[in-house]
């Protein structure tokens, strides 16, 4: 789903992203982990293509996201929860999603039918589909930037930082729900600061410090390992 090779990125003159090479295999939920500055949204941005790489390749189902550009991503099946939730915060519910259907228009079930099923899966935004996204809360906010995501049913999701300023009960709320997509069968990129949260639900994991690589292996062993705690913090 997920290729990145020997990728270095720089903001000017700043280097951040330096021989970055990480990976993704179909029906995976990996979790990128690392202490702030190490590179995580760099990596978020690189994958979207927002960021260009200076060297090497993101690779994303096979194409070059370089070649392929940022607009096109949702129509090849990848759904994206940025870092801040970035919804469009004048428009209602409704229309925030509305957007993530029509950004893949054309594939699979009407939208009243994936409206539906997001309300199934988030009951917070049944309540909510008329009320204008800005005046919620952090945590339905929240919800709202992953079911816009999920909508277009995605064969793969990049989600950045999701648990970010979210209580404790929200963020187990939040995996939880993470983790019955990932049930489903949606490869997802899980990056993220929560370790334990994070690693407690993924199959691998990398740790990511000063823009490279510098652990990586099973989310269990990764949890439990004094090396990877010591890097991390």
């Amino acid at each position: 789903m997920l290729e990145l090779k020997d990728v270095d990125t720089a903001y000017g003159s700043v280097p951040m992203l330096r021989g970055l090479t990480l990976s993704v295999r179909p029906g995976e939920l990996v979790c990128l982990l690392g202490p702030n500055g190490a590179g995580k949204t760099t990596t978020f941005m690189a994958v979207c293509g927002v960021v260009r790489a200076l060297r090497g390749a993101v690779e994303v189902m096979g194409k070059d996201i370089g070649r392929l550009g940022t607009e096109n991503l949702a129509a090849l099946g990848v759904g994206l929860v940025p870092e801040g939730r970035r919804l469009f915060p004048g428009l209602t519910v409704i229309e925030n999603l509305r957007l993530g259907y029509d950004a893949v228009s054309g594939r699979g079930p009407n939208f009243e039918t994936q409206l539906d099923k997001m309300s199934n899966l988030f009951p917070r935004i049944r309540e909510r589909l008329r009320q204008v996204a800005g005046t919620l809360s952090g945590g339905e906010q929240a919800m709202v930037a992953l079911a816009r995501a999920l909508i277009g049913e995605p064969k793969f999701v990049v989600m950045d930082e999701p648990s970010l300023g979210l209580s404790p009960k929200l963020i187990s709320e939040y995996f939880e729900i993470t983790q019955e997509i990932h049930r489903r069968g949606t490869t997802i990129l899980l990056i993220e600061q929560n370790a334990e949260m994070g690693l407690g639900i993924a199959d691998r994991g990398y740790v990511l410090v000063k823009g490279k690589v510098a652990q990586e292996g099973d989310a269990k062993e990764l949890l439990s390992s004094k090396a990877a705690k010591s890097l991390y913090l």
